[in-house]
């Protein structure tokens, strides 16, 4: 039988099975004998299968696993008669190829050499095309090597020292390094572009595992290597990567980029950069890039986005009430949750973010502030499960302008820092104190991930009164869809803020600045990503249309 690499490179054509359901505990022949039930074919009929997808079904008492399968018939015509038989069957259609093509490819390498500001997963992603397209990208990124950048980081974590230019928010890989990893997204994909990015990640050494469960994940330690081997990969086919090297400014004409100054951090000189070419992926924390680029007049426009606080409760309290006689199956893993409550004030409190098995972390960008976040590595096993809980707000509630969300969040983190005692420890509380509006003066039976510390407090003055009350309201809301989920020793850690960026940096159809030819805004900076895949895909797309612009060739290669 074919193995999944091989398939796709072959294109075998096959048939795709969805909602073939089976017990948690099936043997191994029962997945290919109900593809045989349910095709009506005889053994020597099917050549074989490969898993596309696994998730689970938990609706019911008794958990069933539910897969996708692409099947191989014996012949071409059998596969014509059976897709004609089942015609009127949702669940019984043709696979689609998702074998990704280049739109193009450069004859030669250019003059003017494209860049990629940021190598976070858009930034990685829109570089690894561009070099694959022969295109030699120059990568700007004011943070270390991942390495290097994961020593700084837990500076912060266990000594509470602060590196501005290296952290959870830059560096080699992005915030998506130092989190839970999650390779999923609701984004629209007709293309099968995250097809592409997970393909792109199991070739990098990331577990061949991503490409068939519902909702994959890497976690930090393995997404280190898995970014280490991308550089690696771009070099190698002419890209440049320039660490601790920071865009400082850049000069448009007559609408039209032209070049940049840079900044080398490590020796702290400066230079110009020629190109008419740039991809801005620098993440939703480059707040002075965001200032630099208003400065300059790049048409850019406030956008809601979300604050609230870490929650982590017990990971068993979670597996139970999710999975319940099934929790702790190795299959299943840690369980996760997604919950939504629209409150009377009209504010709606969600969870972001959810980390199965993980830990809440320290991610400031600047110093006398205080944010936090939340990261599992791949095996899912800290004790606690931690997720942001948080409101949604919109400009109206930060009037002011395009830059006026991030004088809110620097307004929220600074209070955090002082809430916390001023030395990077987080304001905590417990989710039953924090309920009835008083101060949480010791901790109970959970105990907090959360490094440097945390300072139990009175969190009702962390976020605006609208918020507050909001998620007040909505703690024992979820306590009645999840068991347990408004236990009183739960513990609420402050402050979530940068769900999102509070601005995006408008783009037209072409995917470049609306004001500023030769800019292409991209990622979960510019407001047009959220999260690993989504922002991976984003970096596709830009790529694609920055290398068509470039060669000036309309689409194929």
């Amino acid at each position: 039988m074919l193995d999944r690499s091989e398939k796709q490179i072959l294109r075998v054509p096959m048939i795709r099975l969805t909602e073939l359901k089976l017990p948690l505990d099936h043997t191994e022949d029962a997945l290919p004998a109900l593809i045989k039930r349910t095709l009506g074919i005889q053994p020597d009929q099917l050549r074989g299968h490969t898993v596309y997808k696994r998730s689970y079904d938990a609706r019911k008492q008794k958990l069933l696993l539910v897969y996708i399968a692409d099947v191989e018939v014996a012949s071409a015509d059998l596969q014509a008669t059976l897709l004609a038989k089942f015609s009127n069957n949702p669940h019984i259609r043709p696979a689609p190829d998702q074998t990704y093509h280049l739109v193009t490819t450069a004859r030669q390498a250019p003059a003017l050499r494209p860049v990629v500001v940021g190598f976070g997963p858009c930034g990685i992603f829109a570089a690894l095309l561009l070099a694959q397209m022969g295109l030699n990208p120059i990568v700007l990124e004011r943070g270390k090597k991942v390495r290097e950048r994961t020593k700084d980081t837990w500076g912060l974590w266990r000594k509470g020292v602060l590196n501005p230019e290296s952290n959870v928010q830059f560096g080699e890989g992005g915030a998506g390094t130092f989190s839970d990893g999650k390779l999923w997204s609701q984004i629209k994909d007709p293309r099968f572009l995250g097809r592409k990015v997970m393909t792109e990640f199991v070739k990098a050494g990331a577990p061949d595992e991503i490409l068939l469960v519902s909702k994959p994940h890497i976690g930090t330690f393995k997404l280190v290597k898995v970014v280490e081997n991308m550089r690696e990969q771009i070099i190698a086919m002419g890209g440049e990567i320039r660490f601790e090297h920071r865009l400082s400014d850049v000069l448009i004409e007559d609408g039209q980029l032209r070049s940049l100054s840079v900044q080398n951090l490590a020796d702290g000189t400066s230079y110009e950069l020629r190109t008419d070419h740039m991809v801005l992926a620098p993440g939703h924390s480059a707040r002075d890039t965001f200032a630099m680029l208003h400065e300059r007049g790049v048409y850019m426009e406030a956008k809601p986005f979300s604050v609230g606080f870490r929650i982590e409760h017990p990971q068993g309290l979670i597996d139970r009430a999710r999975l319940g006689q099934h929790a702790g199956h190795p299959l299943l893993g840690a369980a996760d949750y997604k919950l939504v409550h629209h409150a009377g004030n009209g504010r709606s409190v969600y969870s972001f973010c959810m980390c199965p098995g993980g830990t809440v972390v320290a991610a400031t960008s600047e110093e006398g502030r205080v944010v936090t976040n939340g990261m599992s590595q791949y095996s899912r096993n800290e004790r606690n499960a931690n997720a942001g809980i948080v409101v949604g707000i919109t400009p109206a509630d930060y009037p002011g302008g395009p830059l006026a969300g991030i004088a809110f969040q620097r307004a929220l983190e600074s209070h955090a820092f002082t809430l916390g005692g001023g030395t990077y420890e987080a304001p905590g509380q417990l989710v039953g104190d924090f309920v009835a509006g008083r101060a949480s003066t010791q901790l109970g039976s959970v105990e907090p991930s959360y490094k440097p510390g945390v300072l139990m407090t009175d969190l009702g003055g962390a976020l605006p009164d609208y918020a507050i009350t909001a998620m007040r309201e909505a703690l024992p809301v979820f306590g009645k869809k999840i068991r347990g989920f408004d236990m009183f020793d739960a513990v609420l850690t402050g402050v979530e803020t940068r769900t999102s960026s509070p601005l995006r940096i408008t783009r037209g159809d072409d995917f470049q600045s609306i004001n500023v030819k030769g800019l292409y805004p991209a990622g979960e900076g510019a407001s047009y990503a959220g999260g690993i895949l989504s922002a991976g895909v984003d970096g596709i797309e830009v790529a694609e249309a920055l290398a068509l612009s470039m060669t000036g060739n309309k689409g194929g290669a």
